[in-house]
C-alpha cells in the first residue's frame, strides 16, 4: 500500500483500528508541522520495503480522540500494530533506519 501524501482529517474509530487484521502503521500528525514535514522522506524510504504494510496518515491535534487513545504527545508519531495490538512506537523520527527497526516488530 503506498504511503499517503497528507494526513486525513477523517480517522477510523478506536474499535476499528484494533479490529483490522495483519499489520498497520498509523502515522499521526498534521500537513502544517514543521517535524512532520521533516520526517516525510525518512517514513518514505523506510517503507519502501514494506509497501504491502497498511499505513494510515491520521491528523491529530486537540478534540481528536483517536491520538489521545493512544497517548500522542509528539508530531510525528508512528505506531506499529499487528492484530490491534501496539508492538513498536517511533516518536519524531530522524532516519529511515530507527523506523526500519520498528518494521522488525512485525
Amino acid at each position: 500500500m503506498a504511503t499517503q501524501a497528507a494526513y486525513s482529517s477523517t480517522a477510523p474509530s478506536r474499535a476499528e483500528l484494533d479490529a483490522l487484521p495483519g499489520a498497520t502503521v498509523i502515522e499521526f500528525g498534521t500537513n502544517w508541522c514543521g517535524y512532520c514535514q521533516g520526517a516525510q522522506a525518512s517514513i518514505a524510504q523506510a517503507f519502501e520495503p514494506y509497501a504491502d504494510i497498511r499505513h494510515l496518515k491520521v491528523e491529530d491535534g486537540p478534540g481528536r480522540p483517536l491520538g489521545r487513545s493512544f497517548k500522542v504527545k509528539l508530531w510525528p508519531t508512528l505506531i506499529f500494530m499487528r492484530d490491534g495490538v501496539e508492538l513498536a512506537r517511533i516518536v519524531r523520527p530522524t532516519s529511515a533506519a530507527e523506523i526500519g527497526t520498528a518494521f522488525a516488530s512485525f
